[in-house]
């Protein structure tokens, strides 16, 4: 067996065999088989595709090229969520409680953040003392107490899928949604879970900007988890703008505990009931998407929900009275409020573009070695569809810095205002289910 015939065997459209891809995936990860070859391999992918099997296999391969979390001794079926990102994207910050409170085990790893905002790890650690160094016993023992706790992800999880995936940012081939969905997926299976959903997020401020692409994701992923027996369900949603109306670590934390005591904005709330119903019936808490969802809205109003989220903070020593008193979280010096330089309604708010805003701000990574502000952001005053009086507030800036010149400009050229009144785009396009 050798690179050159398997490139030349793919090149041609053919599928490679489960040993083939095993032989790629080790040879690559430990250094026997240079870059060169593997970039042509991954061209040669991103033109022909894959087959089913090509996928779950490549998949196994990844998950088999480092360590894996064994989750047998947590009682119940386990699920996981992933979501593709997006702008204010606070759903697992409210999902894990509020899963949680209906009785179905969430042990979930997650990662920190590049780009507009940290990850859930970073909103977590806006609460003051907060931590995810957990050694597996203690993670474990926690969701069976708790039903549900987070930690970091090993550095030794899916090592396979860290090198290709630099070697694909620099080889043009990060966008082939083969190589995505094996991505995705080698890091779920890799965490244990037996149920998976997926948030597959499409617009302005996701990485699938078109629906069709999206929805191929969304079927590509479902398809891998089935044949690797996790019970797998996507749900595909908008992200052309924002969120919620929260964009920062802590402002999403607040956000959240709004939410979980069922007060948050109306999309947010939406969504985590859509996806949390997918996941109840995914761990066969339920039978039907209707009751999870009545199950679910009764928590979020008498206070199971929030109650969960309280245990969970002080089990891994975080300050759980930021549930009562939000100004224990991390506060910006300055809270700025932008006008509107007109009357009418919102067409617009381009979400990656007020991503790129918060991160400016300091609310994101530039690169990974940059640090967060816990504090900053922005929080939406308008969403689209909305009626905004001139000189109304479009949104207030958190920041600590009074350098806002640019960033105003950039927000501006963001938001749109227009005389005719336009629909919200619709939030929920598809759920898919193997």
């Amino acid at each position: 067996m050798n690179m050159y015939s398997l490139i030349e065997k793919k090149r041609d459209g053919e599928a490679l065999t489960e040993e083939e891809i095993h032989f790629v995936v080790s040879g690559y990860t430990n250094g026997d088989i240079p870059d060169y070859q593997v970039s042509a391999l991954l061209m040669a992918i991103y033109f022909q595709g894959m087959t089913e099997k090509e996928l779950s296999n490549l998949t196994m391969a990844m998950v088999h090229s480092g360590d894996t979390i064994d989750l047998s001794k947590i009682e119940g079926i386990k699920v996981d969520k992933h979501s593709t990102g997006g702008v204010g994207d606070t759903t697992t910050l409210i999902l894990a409680p509020l899963v949680a409170s209906a009785g179905v085990p969430l042990a979930k790893m997650s990662g920190r953040g590049l780009g507009h905002t940290g990850g859930t790890i970073d909103k977590l650690e806006s609460v003051p003392g907060f931590h995810v160094e957990l050694s597996t016993e203690e993670f474990v023992e926690l969701v069976n107490k708790n039903k549900v706790a987070v930690i970091g992800q090993s550095g030794n999880i899916t090592p396979a899928d860290k090198k290709l995936y630099s070697l694909r940012d620099v080889t043009a081939t990060v966008n082939a949604i083969p190589l995505i969905a094996s991505s995705i997926m080698s890091k779920k299976i890799a965490a244990g879970s037996d149920a998976i959903v997926l948030d597959v997020k499409t617009g302005a401020g996701a990485f699938m900007k078109e629906l069709d692409d999206a929805r191929a994701l969304a079927k590509s992923m479902v398809k891998i988890g089935n044949q690797l027996n996790r019970n797998t369900k996507a749900v595909i949603s908008d992200m052309s703008q924002p969120l919620g109306f929260a964009i920062g670590n802590a402002l999403e934390v607040k956000e959240a505990i709004d939410t979980l005591k069922g007060a948050g904005p109306k999309d947010l709330t939406e969504l985590c009931l859509v996806l949390g119903s997918q996941m109840l019936v995914a761990a066969k808490r339920t039978d039907t998407l209707d009751e999870a969802r009545q199950i679910l809205s009764d928590n979020l109003k008498n206070g199971k929900a929030i109650s969960v989220f309280e245990t969970f903070l002080k089990s891994q020593g975080g300050d759980s009275s930021v549930v009562h008193n939000s100004d224990l979280l991390p506060k910006a010096a300055l809270q700025v409020d932008l006008p509107s330089k007109s009357s009418g309604y919102v067409s617009k708010i381009t979400a990656n573009e007020l991503g790129t805003a918060a991160m400016m701000l300091g609310a994101g990574r530039q690169t990974k070695e940059s640090e967060i502000d816990l504090a900053v952001g922005l929080v939406l005053n308008k969403k689209v569809g909305d009626f905004v009086e001139k000189g109304e507030t479009l949104l207030t800036i958190h920041s600590n810095s009074e350098d806002l010149d640019a960033i105003k400009e950039n927000i501006y050229q963001s938001i749109k205002v227009d005389e005719n009144k336009v629909e919200p785009p619709k939030l929920i396009y598809e759920l898919i289910d193997g």
